[in-house]
């Protein structure tokens, strides 16, 4: 199952006016990832599928635009699947370009409008500054014979020191609103008084001056009318432009339907563009399609063009493997951890996809941090309700829940009752040492199978010197495992051991010879780089192995936690009881549920991917029929 799905590289050599059906066979078996990479004979230097393309874009944007303004049912299916050729793809852009010059004009009619509209809302929006002046905003735009105004905004901080400031200038402060850390003002003052000081007073108070726009010049409630008038006559035309343009539209509304119909047919073709390489009569295409498709995809060739064509099979190079894309996994319970998987990265083609062990480890360390029977029900049941809205990653909130519940009734815990339900195996606090050293057994064989998978990896795609001295290599699994077992020897009393002994040096004698064949610096640099490494590797080990000791550290966390709301809830009447334990179980919900997915994913992508898993492939896309105007 860990094992990606084996690829065949696949090269097609048809008639060039066969392109059409061929392209459309393509699609309807979804099994053909496009190779874009040119053909290694010159001979098919030709692009046939480009004046195609460029019509197929062309007509699509029409149809995308004219969609804005017409809205109209897609088409519910494809069938019967037909041939679209360039000349009916002209003669459609041709007609939805004539189209789209009639509709262009509603178009401009609704621009105007929304321009009208957008200009009444941002006098609206200045005119709210000055909603507490009941003057006219006229007069404070600019200076009078007599006066000299200014209206803005200072900090509430530099209010007071302000207005001193403007008093000994001759000016008068007024504060007509206060909003957030700012006091709105009007500084008036007479045309003979210290102007040019008061430039700098008012710099130094931070003060921003605030414009008053044309069309202001009458008192805010009259404006205010005026703004709400105009917005309903805009209302009014846009309603009776919209109610035109429908019983215009009406009648192509079908023709539309069948126009979006008829480009997602000729997606397929399009989407082959940069893959064709064409020489005379003859066009070249390659691709790559899963193993067990090829039979089924030369069957459909055979129907769509009657044995007309060439075919070549052969296995992806092994120059070629990164060119080979990943198909992904097709399981429906697995589906929303490959999305957790692909947050990381995409599996390489020929390396193992981590998502089964990643789901079985995912819920098994969820499932032992967060074990309640009835939290776990609460997180299925929600992810059931809400599967409408969580869409593909409704599973996962099911299993997780479900994994809750199964580790609930193996503690005997029931929303934090610890002694309602009889435990299948013992509840975590009453042997946190035994809980401990489980968590560290796990984690060295959570580490262990990584180094593994790390190996085995690195052995897939030939890389053997770096499968046996690369990091998580096979002399650093034999250096963990002796760490390991010369580690239990002292937790027993029976010491390191000999063998262990003998085997961490010498591991670490060879992670420190291949350090030292790779670097390429001065003596001095290289002895300091290698020492480095070498520590890094025996601290790193140890400090992850440690990691998982919050896998014990939470199922304790969720107990103890339990404890403090009962404990709370005990010092209540009897409905403060019932009160405290129902927002004390959404409390543990929410707070240590959120923090302890968040610990396994950490544990999962820091311990476990960084270990074996490369993420650098890319996704099967094969091509397919689009999906029409956004």
């Amino acid at each position: 199952m860990l094992k990606p799905t084996p690829m065949k590289h696949i090269r097609l050599l048809v008639l060039t006016d066969d392109l059409p059906r061929a392209s459309l066979a393509l699609a309807e078996t979804q099994c053909f990832h496009p190779d874009r990479r040119e053909p290694e004979s010159e001979r098919f230097a030709t692009l046939p599928g480009r004046p195609f393309h460029e019509i197929h874009t062309q007509a699509q944007s029409r149809l995308d635009k004219i969609a804005r303004l017409i809205p109209f049912e897609p088409p519910a299916s494809l069938e019967p699947a037909r041939v679209i050729d360039q000349a009916e793809l002209a003669r459609l852009n041709d007609w939805l370009g004539r189209l789209w010059d009639e509709t262009s004009s509603y178009e401009e009619d609704f621009r105007q409008l929304d321009d009208q509209a957008h200009l009444i809302h941002e006098q609206q929006a200045a005119l709210e500054n000055f909603s507490h002046l009941n003057i006219d905003l006229g007069m404070l735009r600019a200076k009078t014979r007599f006066l000299h105004i200014h209206v803005g905004l200072v900090p509430r901080e530099n209010l007071r020191q302000l207005e001193g400031a403007v008093a000994l200038a001759g000016y008068i402060l007024h504060v007509y609103m206060e909003r957030g850390d700012n006091a709105h003002v009007v500084i008036v003052g007479p045309t003979d008084a210290k102007d040019a000081s008061l430039d700098s007073v008012l710099t130094a108070a931070g003060f921003q001056a605030i414009p008053i726009p044309e069309g202001l010049d009458r008192a805010p409630a009259e404006l205010q009318r005026d703004f709400e008038t105009r917005l309903a006559a805009i209302a009014e035309e846009r309603a009776q432009l919209t109610e035109t343009l429908q019983r215009w539209s009406e009648c192509y509304h079908e023709p539309l339907r069948e126009a979006q119909r008829t480009l997602r047919l000729a997606d397929p073709l399009v989407s082959l563009d940069e893959s064709l390489r064409s020489r005379g009569y003859l066009t070249h295409l390659a691709g790559w399609v899963p193993a067990h498709a090829v039979a089924a995809l030369r069957q459909r060739l055979d129907t769509a063009l009657a044995g007309t064509y060439d075919l070549s099979v052969r296995d992806p190079l092994p120059e070629e493997r990164a060119l080979v894309p990943t198909v992904p996994v097709k399981s429906r319970l697995l589906a929303p951890f490959a999305l957790l998987v692909n947050q990381y990265g995409i599996p390489s083609y020929g390396e193992a996809d981590p998502t089964p062990l990643f789901a079985l480890t995912f819920l098994l360390m969820f499932g032992s941090m967060f074990g309640d029977v009835g939290q776990g029900a609460v997180i299925a049941l929600s992810a059931w309700a809400l599967r409408g809205k969580l869409g593909r990653f409704w599973p996962f909130g099911l299993m997780a829940g479900g994994s809750s519940i199964l580790f609930g009734f193996l503690y005997g815990s029931l929303f934090g009752y610890e002694h309602v339900l009889p435990a299948l195996w013992m509840n975590p606090l009453s042997d946190p040492l035994l809980m401990l050293r489980l968590a560290l057994i796990w984690g060295v064989f959570f580490i262990v199978l990584a180094c593994l998978l790390a190996i085995y990896n690195r052995w897939a795609v030939g890389q053997w010197r770096e499968a046996l001295l690369g990091h998580h290599g096979v002399v650093n699994l034999v250096f963990y495992l002796a760490l390991i077992a010369g580690g239990a020897g002292l937790a027993d009393g029976t010491g390191f051991g000999t063998l262990p002994a003998v085997l961490v040096v010498a591991s670490l004698a060879a992670l420190a010879w291949h350090s030292w064949q790779h670097q390429q610096a001065p003596v001095g640099e290289k002895i300091l780089v290698v020492v480095i490494e070498t520590l890094e590797t025996l601290i790193g080990y140890v400090s992850n192995t440690l990691s998982f000791l919050r896998v014990a550290a939470f199922s304790l966390n969720h107990v103890a936690l339990s404890i403090a709301v009962f404990t709370l809830a005990d010092m209540m009447g009897a409905f403060g009881h019932v009160m405290t334990v129902v927002l004390g179980n959404v409390f543990v919900l929410v707070l240590e549920g959120g923090i302890v997915m968040i610990q396994v994913m950490r544990l999962q992508y820091y311990e476990g991917f960084s270990r074996y898993f490369s993420g650098e492939g890319h996704a099967f896309k094969p091509i397919r029929f689009g999906r029409g105007p956004a």
